[in-house]
């Protein structure tokens, strides 16, 4: 099994082209968002950090009065503007997240069945994932073209897309860090071609 960390930035298509790949390939990819969204869930090893740091108040409440999952909104609002509690939530959670697919690789590297295992995330090359995978891919888009799936798909102002920008690595440092660049920036067909290729050579 071979072991690819996918990277990029907020925009390029990361996570539309993977789910083509998973469904064209006998592999497993673990969406790094969906696992912390995973990890905050009641029973999960982040959960009693979050609520001991936020309070109850960002639990879901059911109609008898009992508190249930973290509620998204109340916890984006708690943090709202406060990066010093924001740095203590992602304290908890990127721990919490790099454990938990720890305990894939290993699980799927014991059971043996896969070809590819794919972890996507924007912050691999941060985390320290580059000593970890076997290659380090990095999903290219024009800025242009980000910007204009940004403002399509999630309605962000040019502010805030500014704003994301300015917080991620820069194309030069995503560059030098990957072993392999697919360019996002035309149709997916186009980007599955270059994947096709690239893993037709790195299986020979």
């Amino acid at each position: 099994m071979k072991l690819i960390g996918v990277t990029g930035g907020v925009g390029a298509g990361k996570s539309a082209l993977l789910t083509e790949v998973l469904n064209k390939y006998n592999c497993r990819v673990v969406f790094s968002d969906n696992v912390a969204n995973d990890v905050k869930k009641k029973g999960m090893s982040a959960y009693d950090k979050l609520v001991e740091l936020l309070g109850d108040e960002i639990l879901e409440v059911s109609d008898d009065g009992s508190f249930g999952e973290i509620d998204k909104k109340k916890m984006a609002q708690a943090i709202f503007k406060d990066d010093e509690l924001l740095q203590k939530v992602n304290a908890i959670l990127h721990p919490a997240t790099n454990d938990y697919i720890a305990d894939v690789i290993a699980s799927e590297r014991a059971k043996g069945e896969i070809d590819y295992l794919f972890i996507e995330a924007a912050l691999l090359i941060e985390n320290g994932y580059k000593d970890i995978v076997d290659e380090m891919w990095y999903i290219y888009a024009s800025e242009e073209v980000r910007r204009q799936r940004l403002k399509a798909a999630r309605g962000y102002s040019d502010e805030k897309i500014d704003s994301i920008l300015e917080a991620q690595l820069s194309e030069v440092e995503f560059r030098k860090n990957c072993d392999f660049v697919v360019d996002n920036s035309a149709s997916l067909e186009d980007a599955l071609n270059q994947i096709d290729k690239h893993l037709a050579a790195i299986s020979k």
